[in-house]
C-alpha cells in the first residue's frame, strides 16, 4: 500500500489534495499537520474524509516544519487519536508518554537524516517496546548497502515493519519495501514538492514502478551507475515489461565505485535477476563477474549483468547494437564478409563505449582510429585493440568516412558542448554520437547544418536496451516502445 503524504500551510490546500488523492485510488493519506500555518483545525480536515489517514506532527529535527511549542504538538496528536484518526504517527522519544486509546493504530516511528546506523537491530528492538502496530525506521542511505540493511528489517520483523532510506542513494528502498514485507510505503503528492529526501510522487510509484503489483517473488531489474538520476532506462524497461505483463521490475541503483563489488554480491538476497551497466563501471565490474561472453572477454567491458544459479555473467550490447546502427545507415548487407573492410573510422573517446565500438568495428573490417583529449588512454586503447591512436588536435583534419563520438560531451544537462568544432564538419562524413540525452545534441545539430548524415544515441540505445531486454526475460522487447518512451522521458525532462 502507498502512503501518501500531503504538507500544505492551508487546510483548504491540504483538504483538496487529500480529496483529489482518494479520487486517484490512493489507499491511504498522511496529513502532514505540522505544515500548517495556523492552529490546526482537525475537526474541519477529518470531516467526510474520503479514505484512511495517518496524522503526522514532525518536528523539525526529524524533517518536519512545527514552529510551536512541544506542548501544543502534543496535544494535536492526542486530539487526532481523540478524533479517531486510523493511524497516528508517534516518534520513539514520546511514544511512550502517549497511551493507547480506541481504534487509532500506532506507527512508532524513528528517523535519522545523518546516517543508517550500525545499531539498527538494536532501534528495531527498543521501537518494539512501545506498543506498536507498525514500526517505522527512515534512515540515510550513505552507500548502497545502506539500503539491504534497512530492508532486511522489514523481511525478518515479526511486527509490520516499515524500513527505507532516504536520498538519492536511498530510493530504491522506498519501492523494494514491498517485495521485503513492508506494509506500506510513503510517497509525495507531487513529484516537486518532496516530503522527505528521496521520495517518488503517487504518480510515479503507481505509472512507473507498479509498486502495489510488487509481491515477494516479483524479479528484480535496474541500471548501476554514478549518478543515477538521470537515468531513463527504469522508464523505458518498465514500460516493456508491463506491456509484456511480466512479473518484473526494472530500479535505478547509484553505486559509487567503491561499493560496486559489494554492491554485486548482494544482488541476490534483493531478488534482482539483471543489470544495465553504465558509466563508470563498465570495465571495473568484469572484476565481479564469473563468466563473460566472447564479445565481453575481448573488449574488456560490459553493459548487461544477468544472475543465474549463483553466477554474474557479463554480455555487451553496446556493440552489437552501434555496428548493426553503422550498417543499416550505410546500407551494407550485415551477411557480407568483413561488411566494413577498409572503411575509416574515427572514435572520439577511450572509455567503455568507446571500446565496445571499436572492437565490433574491427572485428567488421573497419580501419579505427581513437582520438581522446587524453593520448596516453588513447595509445593504450588502440594497442589493446590493434588500431591506431590519434591526438586529439587531429581530429578535425584528419579524413575518415564516420566520426563517432563516445564521450558523455553535449549530455543533459550540460547541453552547449560539442567535441567537435563545427566549422571542420565534412557533408561527407557520417556523423554518429552515442549520448542519447538529448537526442538533438550540438554535435549532431552543427553536423546536420554542415550537410552530414547522422545517427543519433537514441538509435544505439533503442537497439542496445532492446538486447538487454531479450538477455534479462528471454523475450524480445518492443523496440517501438522503447523509442517512444525514451523520446517522451527527453520531453519531460526538458519541459
Amino acid at each position: 500500500m502507498i502512503c501518501v503524504s500531503v504538507g500544505r500551510g492551508r487546510h483548504q490546500m491540504m483538504i483538496a489534495e487529500y480529496n483529489l488523492l482518494a479520487e486517484q485510488g490512493a489507499e491511504l493519506v498522511e496529513l502532514r499537520l505540522d505544515y500548517i500555518r495556523r492552529p490546526v483545525n482537525l475537526k474541519r480536515i477529518l470531516a467526510d474524509k474520503p479514505c484512511p489517514v495517518v496524522a503526522t506532527v514532525r518536528r523539525p529535527k526529524d524533517g518536519g516544519k512545527w514552529m510551536r511549542s512541544e506542548e501544543d504538538r502534543i496535544t494535536v496528536i492526542r486530539t487526532a487519536i481523540v478524533s479517531g484518526v486510523d493511524y497516528v504517527d508517534l516518534e520513539y522519544d514520546i511514544a511512550a508518554s502517549i497511551p493507547r486509546y480506541g481504534k487509532t493504530q500506532r506507527i512508532i516511528s524513528y528517523h535519522n537524516f545523518d546516517e543508517t546506523p550500525k545499531n539498527l537491530a538494536d532501534i528495531h528492538k527498543k521501537l518494539q517496546k512501545l506498543d506498536p502496530d507498525i514500526i517505522k525506521i527512515a534512515t540515510t542511505a550513505n552507500n548502497p548497502i545502506d539500503n539491504i540493511r534497512v530492508l532486511r528489517l522489514c523481511r525478518d520483523s515479526s511486527i509490520p515493519t516499515v524500513a527505507f532510506c532516504m536520498g538519492a542513494m536511498g530510493v530504491v528502498s522506498r519501492i523494494l519495501c514491498g517485495r521485503f514485507g513492508s506494509p506500506l510505503t510513503y510517497a509525495t503528492f507531487n513529484e516537486d514538492r518532496q516530503i522527505a529526501p528521496g521520495q517518488l510522487s503517487f504518480k510515479q510509484m503507481q505509472e512507473i514502478y507498479r509498486y502495489d503489483e510488487i509481491t515477494p517473488n516479483t524479479k528484480i531489474l535496474g541500471v548501476i551507475a554514478d549518478p543515477v538520476e538521470h537515468s531513463f532506462s527504469p522508464r523505458i524497461h518498465n514500460a516493456c515489461l508491463r506491456k509484456q505483463k511480466l512479473d518484473m521490475l526494472y530500479l535505478p541503483f547509484r553505486v559509487p565505485p567503491e561499493y560496486l563489488k559489494e554492491f554485486i554480491k548482494c544482488c541476490p538476497e534483493m531478488g534482482i535477476k539483471g543489470l544495465s551497466v553504465t558509466i563508470p563501471h563498465k570495465e571495473t565490474v568484469l572484476k565481479s563477474l564469473g563468466t563473460l561472453d566472447d564479445n565481453v572477454a575481448a573488449i574488456r567491458a560490459a553493459n548487461t549483468v544477468v544472475f543465474s544459479e549463483n553466477t554474474a555473467f557479463g554480455y555487451n550490447t553496446d556493440c552489437d547494437a552501434a555496428i548493426s546502427c553503422l550498417l543499416d545507415n550505410l546500407k551494407i548487407d550485415p551477411d557480407r564478409k568483413l561488411p566494413l573492410n577498409g572503411t575509416r573510422i574515427c572514435l572520439l573517446g577511450a572509455g567503455g563505449v568507446a571500446r565496445a565500438i571499436a572492437f565490433g568495428l574491427i572485428q567488421q573490417g573497419a580501419d579505427v582510429l581513437i582520438c581522446a583529449r587524453d593520448f596516453d588512454k588513447a595509445e593504450t586503447l588502440a594497442d589493446e585493440m590493434k588500431c591506431k591512436a590519434l591526438d586529439w588536435v587531429a581530429r578535425h583534419t584528419h579524413e575518415s568516412r564516420v566520426l563517432i563520438n563516445c564521450t558523455p560531451v553535449g549530455m543533459h544537462p550540460e547541453m552547449d558542448e560539442t567535441p567537435f568544432e563545427p566549422d571542420w564538419h565534412d557533408r561527407n562524413v557520417l556523423v554518429f554520437d552515442t549520448v542519447y540525452n538529448p537526442e538533438r545534441t550540438l554535435f549532431i545539430k552543427q553536423a546536420r547544418e554542415a550537410g552530414c548524415e547522422t545517427i543519433t544515441g537514441i538509435d544505439m540505445f533503442a537497439r542496445q536496451a532492446s538486447a538487454q531486454f531479450q538477455l534479462f526475460t528471454d523475450q524480445p522487447a518492443d523496440e517501438k516502445t522503447i523509442r517512444y518512451e525514451i523520446k517522451r522521458a527527453i520531453s519531460a525532462a526538458r519541459y
